[in-house]
């Protein structure tokens, strides 16, 4: 818990450092916590479970949802399967995210069903690093499956700076089709539409109550300014916390920069709350039960 609040971060990458590019890493450093690839990972470029589990816990976090991503042309190929060391050593903090890449997996369905049943939480899109756009309808029976087992869909949505991005395919419109043929299925927008699609993605989160906006890599700060044609506190009932760790300054000092902006109750959603309503099956969190 954060200052009594329960925190959830629903955006953290602990992939093993010898599957990525190099601008991964850089990234990590640049935006990081110095020293931070030193401390959670040992010398083999291996995340070391019983490290992770000590910085998060003293970061305040209560679960955190562990990504993955098959992008061998952006950041690199970061297997499902590298996650569940850390699941297995704290899975009431840890919960890993299913990853597909439509150009990789087939069928895709059954690679969908494959990761949920080693307990995935959500499954994660990239569109921008895969180089696909969303409303392929080779996506579909990936999409048939997150609904019938009540399991959410997040999509990057905003630029990014990788070498090999298709910055292009994380426009929220290509997600219209995906929300109104599935009306069952929860889609978060992840990164919130970082760069020109702030107003997209929030007027999508706004008309459609499956639509939610999730904050990784977006400077709390900041985020009146990027929704500046709406009304923050009526907005922020649709946003999910999340930071993108390890590129990140620091856990605790974004949530309470998310909360100072929002009344206690919002804060509370979206510090903890709309994570535990959306995803899939995550650990209950004692207090939040009271």
């Amino acid at each position: 818990m954060l200052d009594g609040t329960p925190l959830i971060d629903a955006h953290v990458h602990v992939p093993l450092l010898d599957t990525l590019r190099p601008a991964w890493l850089q990234w990590a450093r640049d935006f990081g916590v110095d020293g931070i690839l030193e401390n959670a990972w040992d010398e083999d470029g291996t995340p070391v479970p019983a490290r992770l589990d000590e910085l998060f816990a003293a970061q305040g976090v209560d679960v955190a949802l562990l990504f993955c991503e098959y992008s061998p042309k952006a950041t690199g190929m970061q297997i499902f399967e590298d996650l569940l060391p850390i699941v297995e050593y704290n899975p009431g903090r840890f919960r890993p995210v299913a990853n597909v890449n439509p150009h990789l997996h087939f069928p895709i369905a059954a690679e969908v069903r494959r990761q949920l049943d080693l307990g995935a939480a959500a499954l994660k899109l990239h569109p921008v690093h895969g180089g696909f756009r969303c409303d392929d309808a080779a996506l579909y029976p990936a999409y048939h499956v997150l609904e019938e087992r009540g399991v959410p869909l997040v999509v990057h949505c905003g630029t990014s700076s990788f070498p090999g991005s298709a910055n292009e395919n994380a426009d929220p419109r290509f997600l219209i089709p995906v929300v109104r043929d599935f009306p069952g299925l929860d889609v978060v927008l992840a990164h919130g539409g970082r760069g020109w699609w702030y107003d997209a993605a929030a007027f999508l989160a706004l008309s459609n109550d499956t639509v939610w906006l999730e904050l990784s890599g977006l400077p709390p700060k900041r985020l009146p300014e990027y929704y500046a044609n709406y009304d923050l506190g009526r907005l922020a009932r649709r946003w999910i916390f999340g930071t993108d760790w390890p590129g990140v300054p620091g856990t605790a000092v974004n949530a309470r920069a998310v909360a100072d902006l929002l009344t206690d109750d919002v804060a509370a959603a979206v510090l903890g709350g709309n994570a535990m309503r959306v995803y899939a099956g995550l650990p209950p969190i004692p207090s939040a039960q009271e």
